[in-house]
């Protein structure tokens, strides 16, 4: 199975490099986040007593970010949803639901960010006196790609003179789960400041042509084997 794509990200374009050989795709682990503190008024109670659920939210989204940046090259922490309640503006929050989203090119790498990351929770949770309730609702391992088809791939952008170069893909795709079953490899081109799945997202038709024309060779190399 081959599948041609564009990147969903701004590797290529920062590198002018037309192929992507892509050599597998990241794990995820993805999170439910609750945070419990406790509603009170903001003009009357001081600051040492407080229990304010967003100000722990707000050391959490540093915390995810922090694991990501010490897991590197791959490593990534995103809090994508944010949700604060009461939502008054004179009132302390009492509570805040997140999202946490962690992803790694190998699963020991993604097993340590998420031990890490439940670690710091407990220890956050009791320095702000709230509750953190974590949940994980997604579990995707980390998932290689055939050697051979990447091999086909990366001959095949050699043969037709485009530059090229290894990455790894940060997003899901339906190469991922073919994986499971067959040799499978991935192409990626270079699309617009890595903006995809919005109507701003843009490839150039070069580029689109000369994903396609690797395709092309990359089969016929798999074909002919």
């Amino acid at each position: 199975y081959f599948e041609a794509h564009i990147e969903q990200g701004p590797v290529l374009e920062a590198h002018d490099t037309v192929i992507g050989v892509v050599t597998g795709a990241l794990g995820q682990r993805w999170y439910d986040v609750t945070i419990t503190g406790m509603e009170a008024h903001a003009g009357p109670t001081p600051m040492a007593l407080r229990k304010d659920a967003l100000l722990a939210a707000s050391e959490l989204v540093g915390i995810v970010n922090r694991i990501a940046l010490d897991h590197p090259p791959h490593g990534r922490g995103t809090v994508g949803c944010l949700t604060v309640h009461p939502d008054s503006r004179n009132v302390i929050p009492g509570r805040v639901n997140m999202t946490v989203d962690l992803r790694a090119s190998d699963d020991r790498l993604l097993t340590s960010m998420h031990d890490t990351f439940l670690a710091q929770t407990r220890e956050l949770a009791v320095r702000n006196g709230v509750s953190i309730d974590v949940r994980q609702v997604v579990y995707f391992a980390p998932q290689p790609f055939d050697e051979r088809l990447i091999g086909a791939i990366r001959a095949g952008a050699g043969r037709i003179g485009h530059s090229e170069m290894d990455v790894i893909s940060g997003a899901g795709h339906d190469a991922v789960y073919l994986a499971r079953v067959a040799p499978t490899a991935m192409i990626f081109v270079p699309c617009k400041d890595g903006i995809s799945h919005n109507e701003i997202e843009d490839a150039k038709p070069e580029h689109l042509e000369a994903g396609a024309n690797v395709l092309l060779h990359a089969m016929l190399d798999a074909a002919n084997r």
